[in-house]
């Protein structure tokens, strides 16, 4: 049965993901500083991890944490057996994916980010992927460069956005009062080197997204999934 977290009064309407995670430290590192979900790439990328080193670092992680692989324009059934044998619990799709394998991936998942390039015309078209979160980026992904937030007004009204692309702890703020997005997501800006994070800018990434975001009363405030209660 699927239950959702309910807020007592106030809570933090701001979901924080952080992705290229390449080794076991970094990830409860994250976990307990506050992330909501941590990400690993299996798209050539300096940070691409494989399955069994995933598996051996989600068998760690509290089961309220969401944890996401991260794919680039992947075969429907390789991206679910990679995503069943790391252990995953969501699926990210970051390339040119179709509406079709989005949804076929959707079938078989219980949660997936699909991924648009900021200005590019698909966004406009997102709604038809049926993903449970659009995920906004830079043009090149991982490049750790800023985009014209302005650009996110071209997703559909209504879906849940999550900003990436160049944020770091000293920007996010900005993006959150900006942008209102449902969730952010960072790699580059709180690593001190590609696939090795930096504790201190993780800290601060994690706790000046939860100050920045808006406080809303419980009755309006979006409700998170309890992620603990799926298989």
């Amino acid at each position: 049965m699927h239950h959702e977290i309910r807020p007592t009064r106030y809570r933090d309407v701001v979901f924080v993901k952080i992705c290229g995670i390449t080794n076991e430290d970094d990830a409860l590192l994250a976990v307990a500083l506050g992330a909501d979900a941590v990400g690993f790439v299996f798209a050539p990328s300096t940070r691409r991890v494989n399955a069994q080193t995933v598996h051996d670092i989600t068998r760690r992680l509290p089961p309220e944490v969401l944890t996401v692989g991260v794919f680039r324009d992947e075969l429907p059934a390789r991206v679910l057996e990679l995503a069943l044998a790391a252990g995953l619990r969501a699926v990210q799709l970051h390339g040119h994916e179709t509406p079709e394998v989005t949804k076929q991936v959707r079938a078989k998942m219980p949660f997936v980010i699909q991924a648009f390039a900021a200005g590019s015309p698909s966004l406009e078209r997102a709604r038809e992927h049926g993903a449970d979160v659009v995920l906004i980026d830079a043009a090149q992904p991982g490049s750790g460069r800023v985009f014209d937030w302005t650009l996110v007004d071209q997703a559909p009204v209504g879906l849940k956005v999550m900003l990436a692309g160049g944020l770091t702890a000293e920007n996010v703020a900005t993006a959150i009062k900006q942008v209102e997005p449902w969730g952010v997501d960072v790699s580059t800006g709180v690593e001190r080197e590609p696939g090795r994070k930096d504790p201190v800018r993780l800290r601060a990434f994690i706790e000046t997204a939860r100050a920045s975001a808006p406080e809303v009363p419980a009755a309006e405030a979006p409700r998170f999934y309890d992620w603990s209660n799926e298989p």
